[in-house]
Formats: C-alpha cells, structure tokens, sequence
C-alpha cells in the first residue's frame, strides 16, 4: 500500500464522516481506490451561485461554449444556478439551469449576432433577492455586469468575476484607439470591485496585473469534448466540396471574421503560398463576423473557401477534413479552437502564447513564433510538410489532448467560487 496515501489518510481522518472512518479501518486496501478530498466534498455544502453573462448557447464564441460546459459541470456537482442573462431568438438545449432571470437585449455594434443586456436593475435584483445565491459569478463587464454588481454589492453577496476577452485590445482594430485607456480604466475598477477574478491562462494574468488589477486572480482552464472534436470526423464527402483530393493540402481557420482576428495576415500568406508552389492548396475560413465582407474582396480571396459559421458534428467535420489550422489572433485569453483543432488530429500554426503556449510542442505538434511576429508566422505558412508529415503531427497533437477535459476546469471553479464564499465570511 502507498505509504504516503496512507499518511494522508490518517493525518485527515477528522475529514471523514464516522461511518468511513469505520469503513477504512476495517478495508484499508479499499481505501487506495478513493480520494478523500470527495469525503471532504460531502461534507462542503453545496453552493447557490448566480451565473451573469451577455453571452450564451447558442451564440457561438469561446466564452459562450466554454460557459455552457463549467455550468453543466457545476450543475452536475449538485450546485443550483441561477442563469441572469439577454433573452435570445434560440434556446440552448444542452442546459436548463435551476432559476433563469432573462432581460432586454441589444445587439453588439459589428456583432449583430451578439447582444448585451440591458441594465434592468429592479429585475436583477428582485431575481438576485428571491434566489438568495452563495456567490454572484459576472462572466462579462458589460451593462448587465455592471447592474449585477451593483445589486450583489447592496445585499452583501460576494462577488467574483471572468475575464474572457480583451476589449481594450479590440478597439485598436476599429479606429477606436482613444477608447483603450478608458475601456482599460473601466475594466481595471470593475474586477477590482470583484472579491476574485477567474482567467484562463497565465498570459491574462499577466496582462491583468499589468493594467492595475489587484483583486486575486485564480485560473480556471479550459477543456475539450474529444469525443465530439475527433480525427474520426473526417469527411471526404466534405474535402469533394471543397474541390481537395488526397494530395490537396488543407489549410483551415476557425474564428469570428473580424478585424482583430488578423484573417488578412492569413489570406496574404496562402496568396503567397499558392505563388509560390506547384502543390495543390486551399484555405477554408470557417466562421462569420463583420470582416467578411472585406476579406471576400481581398487579393487572392477567390480562391478562399468562406464556409460561414458552423456548429456540432458540421464544426467536427470541418476541423477533421483539413491538414492544418492556421490562426494568427494576437488578442486571446485563450484560443479553445487550437485545442478543437488538435484534438481533430490537426498540426497547428500560430503565435507562441495562450493556449498554443500551453499545449502546442514546437516542431512537434506544430508551429510557434514570437506574438506580433507576422513575417515568421508567414514563413511557417509557406513551409508547411506535405500531408504525410502533417497527418503524423496531427496525430500526436490529438494524442496530446485526450486527457483535456472538462472535469479539471469544473473543479477549478468551484473552488474558486468557494474561495470567495469562505474569504467573505473570515471578512464579516
């Protein structure tokens, strides 16, 4: 029997309930296959927590998507969720949260397909007070976070925060520079006024301290659904449409179709690479977003595949059918379509930082260079191996990722959102 485990067991014996206590002394070798840290979880109450987001299922966006898997993981965990989000044309399937409170919603200059909530305060707080949550949780900053806040704040509720996405960053992208500072000022107040905010990578950590924000910071990962985002999607029915045979390398990017997302690096590239080469090549662009429209009419677009935005097994096929994800967004706190892409069995090329970072091996699984680095990005565009090598690559960057799921970033949390119920009580 592991000794250590066994040294745990006893120096936390206070943690167990009397009737495992009773049990483990008298099956010890049982014991090996439990964790005790889930004793302890009997133990902990479960939590009311209020989820305050703009974006929701099925918007599709990272923050949406990752959103919808952390609720259900919660949900599943035994804890009641009351959802406070903008009402929507479409409802999420995949989730019914224990009280929903839905407002007013208006769509998002650029973003028709996106809306942010009215600040309707009298509902918020009325459905805030009858719900009675542990933690009021605000994914996004807008003016329904912003009316969430205040309200929490009145009734004593502690309140933590996620950042998602960088909006002062956005702003360069739309001749809105003179708004970068006041976006940042306005973000730095806001999750300052927050007990703890939840990023997804160490790079928004960061960048958050860099901005000012003093409020603890606390990461909560993202995970993969490697049964839904798999090699084994691959459709040849799909590369037929695309007008790709076996010897066609693939290149594809998954995203918004918007300024910030730096497509046109993308496209100027393959233009350069189809020049430039006697191989048979494509670019797929999957995705939908205020950008098109340009990007359709750039040098060399006719020969882009613009497929709109996809979802569920249409989205699976896409990542599977290609042989490498190209994506050259500098403005991530994350970037979930790497992982989708890599556990699709695609070899990746993008800048060094964020998700790539943490889960792409250099000349393994794929290519990094330094963030802001365009000419090297390009470089490793139009060096892209033939298929052969990709598919190896591809295989080993799907292997990599198999062990990536949710439970993990569930876990993180939660703990997280029992930190800020434990920490306002040692303040009362």
């Amino acid at each position: 029997m592991n000794k250590t485990y066994v040294d745990r067991l006893q120096y936390r014996q206070q943690d167990i309930p009397e009737y495992f206590r009773f049990y483990f002394k008298h099956n010890k070798k049982k014991a090996i296959a439990f964790d005790i840290d889930l004793f302890r979880d009997l133990k902990e109450p479960r939590l009311r927590i209020a989820i305050v987001t703009e974006t929701w299922a099925p918007e599709i966006n990272g923050v949406a998507l990752s959103l919808l898997q952390l609720c259900k993981g919660l949900q599943s965990q035994g804890h009641k969720i009351l959802l406070i989000r903008p009402k929507q044309k479409k409802s999420c399937l995949e989730f019914q949260p224990n009280k929903e409170c839905l407002v007013n919603g208006q769509s998002i200059p650029k973003y028709p397909e996106m809306k942010f909530g009215w600040p309707q305060y009298l509902k918020v707080s009325q459905a805030i007070e009858a719900f009675s949550p542990d933690v009021v949780h605000i994914v996004t900053e807008g003016p329904l976070g912003f009316t969430a806040l205040h309200a929490a704040k009145s009734r004593c509720i502690p309140v933590s925060s996620g950042f998602h996405s960088q909006f002062q960053e956005f702003s360069r992208f739309f001749d809105l520079a003179f708004l970068v500072k006041p976006i940042q000022k306005y973000l730095k107040w806001f999750h300052n006024a927050t007990q703890l905010t939840c990023v997804p990578s160490r790079d928004t950590e960061l960048a958050l301290r860099e901005f000012g924000v003093t409020c603890p910071l606390t990461i909560v990962g993202r995970g993969i659904d490697t049964q839904r985002f798999s090699s084994q999607r691959y459709s040849a029915k799909l590369r037929q449409q695309w007008g790709a045979d076996e010897d066609t390398t693939v290149l594809l990017y998954v995203g918004r179709l918007s300024s910030e997302k730096e497509i046109n690096v993308l496209i100027d590239a393959f233009s350069e690479l189809r020049n430039s080469t006697q191989r048979k090549v494509k670019l797929v662009l999957v995705g939908d977003g205020p950008d098109r429209a340009r990007l359709e009419k750039m040098q060399g677009a006719d020969h882009i595949i613009f497929m709109g935005s996809l979802s569920g097994i249409q989205l699976a096929e896409a990542y599977a059918s290609a042989n490498v994800f190209v994506f050259a967004s500098q403005v991530e706190t994350f970037g979930n379509v790497v992982l989708e892409a890599m556990a699709s069995g695609l070899a990746i090329i993008a800048y060094d930082y964020a998700c790539a970072q943490l889960h792409v091996k250099h000349q393994q699984t794929g290519w990094l260079c330094p963030i802001g680095n365009i000419k090297q990005l390009t470089l490793h565009i139009l060096e892209i191996p033939d298929n052969a090598t990709l598919r190896s690559m591809g295989q080993q960057a799907m292997h990599d990722v198999q062990t990536i799921g949710w439970q993990q970033p569930v876990q993180q949390f939660e703990q997280a959102l029992y930190r800020v119920k434990q920490d306002s009580k040692l303040l009362t």
